[in-house]
């Protein structure tokens, strides 16, 4: 797995070494994420609906990664943003089991390849059709599931962490009236945002084509190529 690095604001070179309080950092989240994954997907129940948490909040825009950017030129619809929808989805037992059962179905179908091996680039978007892909290529499926079951894609969003080994990863956060909930090929748990252990840098907008900032760090990841 690689990982870009910014200077300035930007991250650059993929083999900067860390300093010592990235390290620190580093083994913090390892830490919380240990703690935190540790549930099952078969310790979770499909039909009760999760405790409600605070949700995530935003506080700005956020620039775009350069691969997003071109996914949304080949996939418009992916990307626009229907203010008509709800921002958030009315979670019943219902919903809650299409959701965790996604997750675990697309989790347990596509293999984990990064970009690199897959595609010889660093970064690329898209659906995992062939049954391979990277982090961000399992959340598209499973947006593109959910919402052709009916769930409103502008509370589905795509998300940017630092997850526990340091590096640049996508989840989906699912926004509903009980809280932020992710979906991730790490995990085929279901977790609140608060519980995965990740630092919550960026996620699309659910007001227009862009990206909002979570506030994790100054610094921001320019892919997320990991598995």
């Amino acid at each position: 797995m690689r990982q870009d690095y910014f200077k300035n604001g930007f991250f650059s070179g993929l083999n900067e070494k860390l300093s010592l309080s990235h390290t620190f950092v580093k083994i913090a989240i390892l830490s919380a994420f240990t703690a935190f994954a540790a549930p099952t997907a078969q310790a979770q129940t499909l039909a009760a609906l999760p405790a409600a948490s605070q949700p995530i909040e935003s506080i700005g825009a956020a620039k775009p990664l350069l691969a997003w950017m071109k996914f949304c030129d080949s996939n418009p619809a992916e990307c626009a943003v229907d203010v008509n929808e709800p921002e958030t989805i009315e979670l019943t037992p219902k919903i809650w089991k299409t959701i965790v059962s996604v997750n675990q179905r697309v989790n347990s179908t596509i293999k984990a390849v990064t970009d690199a091996e897959h595609w010889g680039v660093v970064d690329v978007w898209d659906f995992a059709e062939d049954g391979r892909g990277d982090c961000e290529d399992f959340q598209l499926l499973k947006r593109r599931i959910l919402a052709e079951s009916g769930l409103p894609r502008r509370a589905m969003r795509m998300t940017v962490v630092i997850d526990e080994l340091g590096e640049g990863h996508a989840v989906l956060v699912i926004r509903t009236n009980r809280g932020d909930y992710v979906l991730d090929n790490k995990t085929s748990s279901v977790l609140p945002w608060s519980r995965t252990g990740y630092v919550y840098i960026k996620r699309e907008s659910q007001h227009q084509v862009g990206w909002v900032s979570l506030g994790g760090i100054a610094t921001s990841p320019t892919t997320t190529a990991n598995r």
